[in-house]
């Protein structure tokens, strides 16, 4: 049983069980469409864009601490968070929960399946919005560990022991575009020198009710194609955190032990003419 995906039938069930507050984080026209009941729009979970400064750590935690007490979570209630499937949004859902995780909230589900699998089990759909009554929201500094700056991204590049992993989507990898938002929206093309590549997709696989995380057991055959194993420190990036916070909740799901985030990924590093990269594709740089 998942400690962090929770099933529609589970979450039916949670809701009316014990206090629980349902983020969506779609964007408003697919929120306005159709919801869970009393879910809370939150669509900035997806589109906000962090740099890991100390600047901008303390801007990332003013925003979402505030908005997540907006939504009223104040560390008594089980936050969970949704997108229409777990491959239509470039893991929006888990950036949801990763956020929630580097702020130290206890209690944070994320719906496995999404809305998609919602609808397709027949459960209640509104289109009223809610409004939540706002609260404290409790920050936990200690938990912002699990995330890293473009500086320890760097002194990884000479490290070895540590793995980089890139999950962003192959023509990034392969230097033929600089982001999902267009392939020149960044400044420059390829990828953190020795980096490693699974690409977020391959930790999960299809289902007849859409795509769903592998097992542990699959999700640890993937990394040890890349030389990861359960005890290998990872150092994740994408473009701007989401996908690669799929992969964050499946390695550690699957008992990777030490996973760490440079949130800032590819949209930050690619910015700083100072830092290293890789270009062309990585065939060439292998030859």
């Amino acid at each position: 049983m998942s400690a962090i995906l929770i099933s529609p039938s589970d979450l039916s069930t949670l809701i009316l069980s014990e206090p629980t507050v349902v983020i969506d984080t779609r964007d408003p026209a697919s929120y306005a469409a159709g919801h869970i009941p009393g879910a809370v729009n939150l669509h900035e979970i997806f589109t906000f864009l962090a740099t890991s400064t100390p600047e901008g750590y303390a801007e990332l935690t003013e925003k979402f601490a505030d908005a997540f007490g907006k939504a009223g979570l104040s560390g008594t209630e089980t936050a969970v968070i949704y997108e229409q499937s777990m491959n239509s949004g470039f893991g929006q859902s888990c950036r949801g929960y990763f956020l929630l995780t580097f702020l130290g909230y206890p209690k944070v589900k994320v719906l496995h399946g999404g809305f998609a699998a919602w609808t397709a089990a027949g459960l209640p759909v509104s289109t009223d919005v809610p409004e939540p009554k706002a609260t404290t929201f409790p920050v936990d500094p200690a938990a912002g560990e699990l995330i890293i700056d473009a500086a320890a991204m760097l002194k990884a590049v000479e490290d070895p022991a540590v793995a980089k992993l890139d999950v962003r989507d192959v023509d990034e990898w392969i230097g033929e575009s600089s982001s999902p938002y267009g392939k020149d929206f960044c400044p420059r093309k390829g990828r953190i020198p020795g980096a490693k590549w699974i690409e977020w997709y391959r930790m999960m696989k299809p289902t007849a009710e859409g795509p769903r995380f592998k097992s542990s057991a699959e999700i640890l055959a993937e990394c040890a194609t890349v030389g990861i194993s359960p005890e290998t420190p990872v150092y994740l990036y994408c473009f701007k955190g989401a996908r690669a916070s799929n992969t964050f909740l499946a390695l550690k799901e699957a008992g990777v032990k030490d996973v760490k985030m440079y949130f800032g990924s590819w949209n930050e590093w690619s910015r700083d003419p100072s830092l290293p990269i890789e270009e062309g594709h990585p065939a060439a740089a292998l030859g």
